[in-house]
């Protein structure tokens, strides 16, 4: 019987966990398409101005992103496209397929 529950107890733990990494990948994509979307903006704003002053706005926000980017995907343990990425990380953590 305490195998079971422990069995039950850490699939709910893989569950959890991959919840969250795919959670936080989705957040990343997120933060990536708003930088494209306003810096392609900013750049648009800057050229029609004759000056370059967008390219400061491109590498302060673009560090910030690499930092979010080397957090998610390397130092973080471990039908929509944020289900895709929980089966993902579900099937990483050795769950299984569980919906």
């Amino acid at each position: 019987m305490t195998s079971y529950a422990s069995s039950d107890s850490s699939r709910s733990d893989i569950e959890r966990l991959a919840r969250r990494r795919a959670g936080a990948k989705m957040g990343w994509y997120i933060h990536a398409f708003v930088y494209v979307l306003v810096n392609v903006g900013l750049v648009t704003i800057s050229a029609a101005n004759g000056r370059s002053w967008a390219m400061y706005p491109l590498m302060g926000w673009g560090l910030g992103l690499l930092i979010h980017g080397a957090v998610v995907w390397f130092i973080a343990p471990g039908g929509g496209f944020y289900d895709r990425l929980v089966e993902r990380e579900r099937r990483a953590l050795g769950g299984g397929d569980r919906r």
